[in-house]
């Protein structure tokens, strides 16, 4: 399978790294199966700087994370708000899974999640609402065995 990495470099070993703020999935490396989100956020990275960037692309060895610990969320659901809010909410929360792959939060997602935090949607309101959204998927590789699965194919450039 092929996945994306947008960055303002090119990426052709990937590491785990840690984050300066809390992400979805926790630390490591993110991919998705959508060049198109991969290149929106490199063009979001460089807003205002007249750079270039790159969307990395990778072949994701399935196979290679069959012995792996491969948390997948299809769709949000209650585990999936619970695993992204501990991980957006507790710079200290760690989990053990090798490869986690699921829905983005993107800003419209973060936008319902404030209100599921203000108390003005419940939990099953906010996965009804989110059900409605077509969301994209990542990929976080969050050990150094799930990114021996990547193999790096090219870096295509992504200019402003």
């Amino acid at each position: 399978m092929i996945v994306y990495h947008g960055s303002i470099e090119q990426v052709e070993t990937p590491e785990i790294r840690e984050a300066n703020r809390a992400l979805d999935y926790g630390n490591g490396f993110y991919t998705t199966t959508s060049e198109e989100q991969a290149t929106l956020w490199v063009r979001r990275k460089l807003k205002g700087t007249g750079g270039k960037g790159y969307v990395n692309v990778y072949e994701w060895d399935e196979a290679c994370a069959s012995g792996l610990d491969v948390l997948h969320f299809t769709e949000p659901t209650e585990e999936w708000l619970d695993f992204v809010m501990a991980n957006r909410t507790d710079m200290n929360y760690h989990h053990a899974h090798d490869i986690v792959w699921g829905p983005v939060a993107n800003d419209r997602v973060y936008a319902a999640f404030a209100l599921y935090e203000g108390g003005l949607l419940n939990k099953q309101e906010l996965i009804k609402e989110l059900k409605t959204y077509v969301l994209v998927d990542q990929l976080l590789f969050h050990t150094l065995r799930s990114l021996a699965c990547l193999k790096f194919k090219e870096a295509k450039e992504v200019c402003l």
